[in-house]
């Protein structure tokens, strides 16, 4: 306990001790110990006591996790944690007849190397009673890159390093539209990961390939956690909505050398053609993953309403991913499916590592609104249906967002769309997007 005075009504509990205890994220479903592996995964109390620790371990090569402590939905304290087990004091000297609400997040993405950056939970001190936390009313899962890690919304812009002290689960739009909403998040995110290659054109590093598992990004070499290769088990947590941020490492592969895999000699390159614009079958192979996807993700998530949010970094595929929605509502008759133009990062709401930045998150949130998000939540359907049935079910909602309805922003039709698909967006957009633009690597 090092210097820190003795509390003699100190106990501890094993995490399968306390029954009233919140798990985030996806997990093994062990809790000896509780592994946290996904951005913004982790546990929460109701705690009625004046001081509380908890004892953590990790161990990795080069890149260390972080945490965030929220007491009462407000952050803090972040903090790193240091290869090894050892305790972390949360909060103490706090008036023990009041309930706490308390959240310890991790704040960094698994690493698909570096034994996967993860941190595991083994036993709560406290000195009180664990009181009931209870669910909310709606629940969102978050897909993406870099920008869903967080990654460069904390530190000044000038910093560049690769390392895991400038990410954030917390000042995060996952994070911050959860909230707004009131709502129980889960995040499946890969820096420079893409829906079909990364932003190096290696095509092993897509998310689509790996969300069936627990979390599969993990290196196997040396895992500590072999659970992760696992079936996630999506009858446990059905989200109501599911929003996919992905595309900005597509495109940015198009800029990208070619990629070669030095023990089979495969190689791997989204081409651009002569003129600079994108070449019309990598063009289509991007579209088929994105249609792919989308039955991957309504296989295990049959009621949510699933919104592909995109544009942070630009949109330079925006018309692409509309005509890969609207082949796949075509072709299933599957109407809750969204495509949401995010607003662009500016010199003003950058970050670090040229990345958007928190004020470019908050205004990410902002844009999802919460009577939009309600209604995405709330467009539910019983699951287990019939795909006829489920088909009468569904009210007729077009495969984009309503936002000239509720912000008065002018409808900017997408050039070769088909006539039902609009995308509607407040930021500067360019609708003949088959040229491509600099974006961000996410």
């Amino acid at each position: 306990m090092g210097f820190v005075k003795e509390n003699y009504n100190l106990k501890d509990y094993s995490l399968p001790e306390i029954r009233n205890m919140k798990i985030h994220g996806r997990t093994t479903g062990r809790l000896s110990p509780l592994t946290l592996l996904w951005t913004g995964s982790g546990v929460e109390f109701n705690a009625k006591g004046s001081e509380l620790w908890i004892e953590v371990e990790t161990d990795y090569d080069i890149h260390e996790p972080w945490i965030s402590i929220l007491i009462n939905s407000y952050p803090v304290a972040r903090q790193m944690i240091t290869a090894g087990r050892h305790w972390i004091c949360i909060f103490r000297g706090m008036n023990a007849d009041v309930v706490k609400n308390v959240r310890i997040v991790k704040d960094v993405q698994p690493m698909c190397f570096d034994k996967g950056c993860l941190i595991h939970l083994h036993t709560v001190r406290f000195d009180g009673e664990f009181m009931p936390v209870e669910d909310k009313p709606y629940k969102i899962e978050f897909i993406g890159d870099s920008i869903t890690s967080g990654e460069g919304t904390v530190g000044a812009l000038c910093e560049q390093d690769w390392i895991p002290m400038w990410f954030s689960a917390v000042d995060n739009y996952t994070y911050m539209t959860a909230k707004a909403l009131d709502a129980d998040y889960r995040v499946i995110s890969q820096s420079g990961w893409g829906v079909l290659t990364s932003w190096d054109n290696n095509p092993n590093c897509n998310i689509p390939r790996y969300y069936e598992q627990i979390c599969g990004i993990l290196p196997k070499e040396n895992c500590t956690v072999p659970e992760a290769f696992s079936l996630n088990d999506f009858d446990s947590w059905q989200p109501d909505v599911v929003v996919v941020n992905l595309g900005t490492n597509d495109a940015n592969a198009f800029n990208s050398p070619e990629w070669r895999d030095e023990k089979t000699g495969v190689r791997h390159k989204q081409r651009l053609n002569e003129d600079g614009t994108y070449n019309e079958e990598d063009l289509a192979t991007f579209e088929n993953a994105v249609v792919g996807f989308l039955h991957k993700l309504r296989k295990y998530n049959e009621s949510a309403h699933i919104v592909w949010a995109y544009g942070m970094c630009g949109a330079p595929l925006m018309p692409s991913v509309c005509r890969a929605v609207d082949t796949y509502t075509r072709s299933t008759g599957d109407r809750k499916v969204s495509v949401f133009q995010l607003p662009n990062t500016t010199n003003e709401t950058m970050g670090s590592r040229y990345h958007p930045g928190r004020p470019a998150h908050e205004k990410a949130a902002k844009e999802f609104q919460i009577p939009r998000m309600k209604r995405w939540a709330r467009d539910t359907i019983p699951a287990g249906l019939p795909m006829k049935k489920r088909q009468k079910s569904w009210p007729a909602l077009s495969a984009g967002c309503c936002r000239a309805n509720e912000t008065g922003c002018p409808a900017i039709p997408l050039n070769g769309q088909p006539p039902h698909i609009h995308l509607i967006s407040c930021c500067t957009f360019t609708p003949d997007l088959r040229h491509p633009r600099p974006s961000m690597i996410s």
